[in-house]
């Protein structure tokens, strides 16, 4: 079964997009078919892709709109081998307004990628750094919430407002939703405050937060402009090397997840 991971938090800067690009691309490096969606207007995740303003033609916009649209046959293929994507586009910024007054608005995303089911091990869902309608559909079609969050302080204080909305669409709108992990994100171990979060985090949420962390990496910061994954632009890199080890992490996790359920069942 497909399985949809939303890659969220309404604090932009903390690595979210470079999270879902590498994430992605590590899953398909150990096997795995998956649907990168762009749900941020800004686009960095199809820019991180190499994905350029022709190929924007199709973009996420349109599967909140267009019930016609066939999810698969919306995807194109990138650079990444077993890794196919729906670009983001500038219209995602007016899609806010233009579904306030729709019927079932927080269902769009959910009904449309209930067609796709089963053609994709995972399908991740690069949300914009807001608490919009956009999230909001991206937590009502997602399985699972993946937070990143960047090892500072103003980081802890945007986690506390996003689990409380993750709760709150549990509650109302998509019973099945969980927190699948936290990630740390942009760590230097040169800085006390980076261990010092790290310790908070991990005392508050415990086996939630993921034993991997992504430290602060140039060969990272610089993969985006050639329009490549870090895994693509520098294999050997720290950063790559910690998102090969997060999505074996995750992959253990989801599998752990099954087994348990197979038992409930």
């Amino acid at each position: 079964m497909t399985r949809i991971l939303a890659v969220a938090n309404q604090k932009g800067g903390v690595g979210k997009t470079t999270t879902s690009v590498n994430l992605a691309t590590a899953l398909c490096a150990v096997g795995c078919n998956v649907l990168l969606i762009d749900l941020d207007s800004q686009g960095n995740a199809s820019t991180g892709l190499g994905m350029g303003q022709e190929q924007r033609q199709k973009s996420s916009y349109d599967l909140f709109f267009d019930r016609s649209i066939n999810v698969t046959d919306w995807a194109q293929d990138t650079k990444v081998p077993k890794l196919s994507m729906i670009p983001g586009s500038t219209d995602l910024a007016g899609a806010e307004l233009e579904l306030v007054g729709e019927e079932n608005r927080e269902f769009r995303l959910k009904e449309m990628l209930q067609k796709s089911k089963d053609n994709y091990d995972y399908i991740i869902l690069d949300c914009p750094p807001s608490l919009s309608l956009i999230t909001l559909n991206g937590l009502v079609a997602a399985h699972a919430v993946l937070i990143p969050l960047q090892a500072e302080f103003y980081a802890l204080e945007g986690l506390s407002h996003l689990t409380k909305t993750i709760d709150r669409v549990k509650k109302t709108l998509n019973p099945q939703l969980d927190i699948q992990g936290l990630v740390l994100t942009m760590v230097d171990n040169r800085n006390r405050l980076s261990e010092q979060v790290e310790a908070d985090v991990r005392k508050h949420f415990g086996d939630l937060v993921y034993k991997t962390i992504i430290p602060r990496n140039v060969r990272m910061s610089e993969a985006p402009s050639h329009g490549l994954p870090a895994l693509v632009y520098d294999l050997h890199c720290k950063g790559s090397q910690a998102y090969l080890s997060l999505a074996r992490e995750l992959i253990k996790r989801e599998r752990k997840l099954r087994d348990n359920e197979s038992l409930v069942a």
